[in-house]
């Protein structure tokens, strides 16, 4: 229990500590945490997906006991992508549990929480634990009615997109579709073949792959890397494990930087306000493409939590996305006729699918469609296993101490400034940063860097990573 936390969105830890109470008890918590704010005569409704992951569908039924518990009626939408979940709770304006651990390794798993307005707030995160430290008397009844089945929220979610963009929007494209276990593997293929293109399965998997599509496993880049060469495809997509973070490689088989994703998404769109964290390189003001970018600390809540009070300062067409790629519909967007409705959520199909169709709008490969961003070099990677305390203590030194920051950075350069919104970036003086944080749903220590080269950019990244592994082990 003591290794369960709170990250972004919602609740992880590992498997052996979520199952059975636990699950059950901050389901509840969440769920008498909606209702003590809900009005007279509010749907008791709460709609349950899950990952691949091979516990999932017992934290699910954990889940489901706790629905009965606190007298909601639990909805079993079936293994999905989490912004599939998110846009039938916000359709229908109910509550929605994912029981997923997203990218993390299948000894883990999670609960994301949807209020009936979307995802759940840091303040909505205070309430769920208040309720969590005050159970009252309700108790777990396994003879309680399974939750009833409801695969339509995988339809619907499917059709906002076939209405927003022309069946041949991606006409001829040869696209790789790396399956390995994302719940969208079989979306994504019926996706771009609707949408005109040639979609090729890749390295479905029987048991649960941790993509990662901010901190590459050596093993996927190569494979990429080996199916273009060999297959000739003008695109390589994939998901993380509940498609909320996309992945995308180019015709040669490089993978393209997540801010990059959402920039090109934004301007297909034509979304002209971005908010994003500051682990997204400076590229997302150089390249022109916004008229406002609000910056923000890593994480879902607070670029939600951006878009919002941009919104409130009189901005429009608002759109929100992270380093790892996942898109945050703010605004609405009229595509082809039709509206594409708002889903201030994380989402990977969206800019799969919007970057894709901008390549073939602009009769570009998507090498020359990003080329033309004139972006610069970024490059980010993990330390995994670090416990929170050995990186909290790294960083506060880095942040707080001058004369251990300066001998630090040495080897590299000269320091010229420090950003400490969320972990510690450092900006050199020839113009290249470094960036610090911990994560805030997994013990690992990232590491993010910008330089004027691809070299230099990986140079810096694998300096950044032994230099504080030696710091932290």
């Amino acid at each position: 229990m003591e290794a369960l936390k709170f990250g972004t969105s919602g609740l992880r830890g590992l498997v052996t500590d979520l199952l059975g109470g636990p699950s059950f008890d901050y389901a509840l918590a969440f769920l008498r945490h909606v209702a003590a704010s809900d009005a007279q005569g509010a749907r008791r409704i709460v709609y349950l997906g899950r990952d691949l992951r091979g516990s999932s569908p017992e934290i699910l039924a954990d889940c489901a006991a706790a629905a009965a518990a606190a007298g909601f009626e639990a909805v079993d939408c079936g293994p999905l992508p989490t912004p599939a979940l998110a846009f039938r709770s916000l359709r229908e304006g109910c509550p929605a549990i994912m029981v997923t651990g997203s990218h993390i390794p299948d000894d883990r798993n999670g609960l994301k929480f949807y209020g009936r307005d979307g995802e759940i707030t840091k303040a909505d995160e205070a309430g769920i634990l208040a309720a969590f430290a005050a159970p009252g008397d309700a108790g777990r009844d396994d003879r309680a009615a399974a939750p009833a089945p409801d695969e339509t929220a995988l339809d619907e979610y499917e059709q906002r997109y076939l209405d927003c963009f022309l069946p041949n929007a991606l006409a001829g494209m040869r696209v790789g579709v790396y399956q390995h276990s994302s719940v969208a593997r079989d979306l994504l293929m019926r996706l771009l073949k609707r949408l005109g293109a040639q979609p090729t399965e890749l390295a479905r998997s029987d048991r649960f792959i941790p993509v990662d599509t901010e901190a590459h496993r050596p093993e996927d880049v190569e494979s990429i890397a080996r199916w273009a060469s060999e297959d000739g495809f003008d695109a390589i997509v994939s998901t993380d494990g509940d498609a909320d973070r996309p992945l995308i490689a180019d015709e040669r088989g490089v993978l393209i930087r997540g801010d990059l994703i959402g920039l090109l998404t934004a301007r297909h769109l034509g979304l002209t306000t971005i908010v994003t964290p500051v682990t997204s390189s400076a590229s997302i003001e150089q390249t022109g493409i916004a008229e406002r970018v609000v910056r923000t600390r890593v994480g879902s809540p607070f670029v939600i939590a951006g878009m919002a009070a941009a919104a409130a300062d009189g901005a429009e067409r608002i759109a929100g996305f992270e380093a790892n790629g996942g898109f945050l519909l703010y605004s609405d967007v009229v595509l082809e006729g039709a509206t594409l409705a708002a889903l201030p959520t994380r989402d990977a199909v969206l800019p799969i699918i919007a970057v894709l169709a901008e390549a073939q709008a602009r009769g570009r490969q998507l090498s020359e469609l990003v080329g033309e961003l004139q972006a610069g070099h970024a490059a980010a990677h993990r330390l995994a296993n670090v416990p929170a305390e050995r990186s909290g203590a790294f960083l506060k030194r880095l942040s707080t101490d001058e004369a251990f920051r300066r001998d630090f950075f040495e080897p590299v350069g000269t320091v010229d400034a420090v950003d400490t919104i969320d972990g510690v970036r450092t900006l050199l003086a020839d113009g290249s940063s470094i960036h610090f944080r911990a994560s805030g749903n997994a013990p690992e220590l990232r590491c993010y860097v910008e330089a004027g080269t691809e070299a230099d950019a990986a140079r810096l990244l694998a300096w950044g990573l032994s230099r504080a592994k030696a710091e932290v082990e």
